[in-house]
């Protein structure tokens, strides 16, 4: 028998038969507050389970079932949620995890589609291969995550903290990422021929201060207003890109067409490599 109690009052929530919670079934469970810290809950189903401001820190949740969960507010700093299921494409079903504690947790080959992640705190975690289209991250702080080739095809990023990201090799198309901070961001490739996707993607005033982006694929991009101070473009593809009134202060555009880029009011004269076209006007 396992015992499940608050983490506070050490009330009993729950008992569960069984020597482990590997594969348990805690469907629709009333376990807010539970202390679950450390504990082996492996391909366990948690769906439509109340779990708010549960603590969770180290525990491993493998391929576990939280659709339909709530963890507002909880604790999972360093546990483990590989190819957790936490995503689906019907809004209803969805986990929420908004302003949970993720850092340095491992959510490699997780489906987080249109989950709801804000206010989060991820900083450090592993979001390698990760399928989180659609997903909301507003306000979150993603700092030094890993996630190569991971999915954030129309996720909403908007304001979150990506600085020193490895975002190689992934997919943000129509992605939401205005005002989002992408200092030091790695958008290259692992591979030689590879390239990071930001294609339709949103990023008016977002800060890219030394970020590296060399090779993207930002075709139709906003980077209205955006920093691109000291940003490394080098063979970027940028067709129908919005550069107007960004800062381009040192950033290097080596091998970049410019013909249909929208440069209005950027000021490209301190700029590296630019072969700005003759009839391109409103240029600072």
């Amino acid at each position: 028998m396992v015992e499940i109690k608050h983490k506070e009052t050490g009330e009993l929530l729950a008992s569960i038969e069984g020597d482990s919670l590997v594969g348990a079934d805690l469907r629709d469970m009333r376990l807010n507050g539970a202390d679950l810290q450390g504990m082996d809950l492996t391909d366990a189903n948690l769906e439509f389970s109340d779990l708010v401001g549960a603590n969770l820190q180290g525990a491993t949740l493998t391929g576990a079932n939280l659709l339909s969960a709530h963890l507002n507010d909880a604790n999972l700093r360093t546990a483990n949620l590989a190819r957790v299921r936490a995503g689906t494409e019907r809004p209803a079903n969805i986990a929420v995890l908004s302003g949970a504690d993720l850092t340095d947790a491992n959510l490699e080959g997780a489906d987080l589609r249109k989950a709801e992640i804000r206010f989060a705190k991820l900083e450090r975690a592993r979001l390698t291969g990760a399928d989180m289209r659609g997903a909301d991250f507003c306000h979150s702080n993603l700092s030094q995550v890993a996630a190569t080739r991971a999915l954030f095809i129309q996720a909403n990023l908007r304001e979150t903290d990506l600085s020193s990201a490895d975002l190689r090799d992934s997919h943000l198309n129509d992605a939401n990422l205005v005002q989002a901070n992408l200092v030091q961001a790695d958008l290259t490739s692992s591979e030689a021929n590879g390239f990071t996707v930001l294609n339709l993607a949103n990023l008016e005033g977002a800060n890219l201060t030394d970020a590296r982006l060399r090779n993207v694929s930002a075709q139709d991009a906003n980077f209205r207003n955006a920093n691109l101070t000291g940003v490394d473009l080098a063979n970027a593809v940028l067709g129908g890109a919005i550069l107007r009134g960004a800062i381009v202060t040192g950033a290097d555009f080596q091998g970049v067409q410019l013909a249909s880029v929208t440069m209005e009011f950027a000021n490209f004269s301190t700029a590296r490599n630019a072969k700005i076209p003759s009839y391109k006007k409103n240029l600072r």
